[in-house]
């Protein structure tokens, strides 16, 4: 069933359905999800964990017990820390991300929900999340799980990504397609 969505597809997506099934038979989809989440948030803010995971200097064993001791400080555990460590006893450690991103798309298809990338240029607040979720739901007729990603370069507004259908209203592509018609016009 979930090797069929083509969005998991790859040596990630293999790693991504064997946890969610793991996950799933335990009734820990969710418990895996939000461990995993917080294993990426962690990721997203250390540049040296980022290096740890990308950089094929360490040595297995040397990535394993950093890992671990992440892992503990974290306290993730359970089915989520032992799949991260086979991540790394496999030397995989470095498809973390992309495993991480295939598993909450197999948890929203489990759930019936649609995932949308939203990318903006500072952090929104609960209420205009909410917001961007309700209209999302309201185009797609399912809860939509948000991937947001601050980025400061798009200057203002929104890009969003819901499955193939992309809606771009940052200022930084506005002001190129203006910048575009003046070269144009000139």
């Amino acid at each position: 069933m979930a090797a069929e969505d083509t969005s998991v597809s790859g040596v990630s997506g293999r790693y991504a359905t064997a946890l969610f099934e793991l996950a799933r038979e335990q009734n820990a989809v969710d418990t895996v999800k939000a461990d995993l989440d917080r294993f990426g948030g962690l990721l997203a803010d250390s540049a040296d964990l980022k290096r740890l995971v990308r950089s094929p200097v360490f040595a297995a064993d040397v990535q394993s017990k950093a890992l671990s001791a992440v892992l503990d400080k974290a306290g993730i555990a359970g089915i989520s820390a032992n799949f991260l460590k086979v991540l790394t006893a496999n030397r995989r450690l470095f498809a973390v991300t992309d495993v991480i991103r295939a598993y909450g798309a197999l948890v929203a298809k489990f759930k019936g929900e649609a995932s949308a990338d939203v990318t903006v240029a500072e952090p929104l607040s609960d209420k205009n999340l909410d917001a961007l979720k309700v209209a999302l739901k309201s185009v797609t007729g399912k809860d939509v799980a948000l991937n947001v990603k601050v980025d400061p370069s798009i200057i203002g507004g929104l890009v969003v990504k819901l499955g193939s259908r992309m809606v771009d209203s940052s200022l930084r592509t506005k002001l190129n397609s203006i910048k575009h018609a003046m070269k144009e016009a000139g």
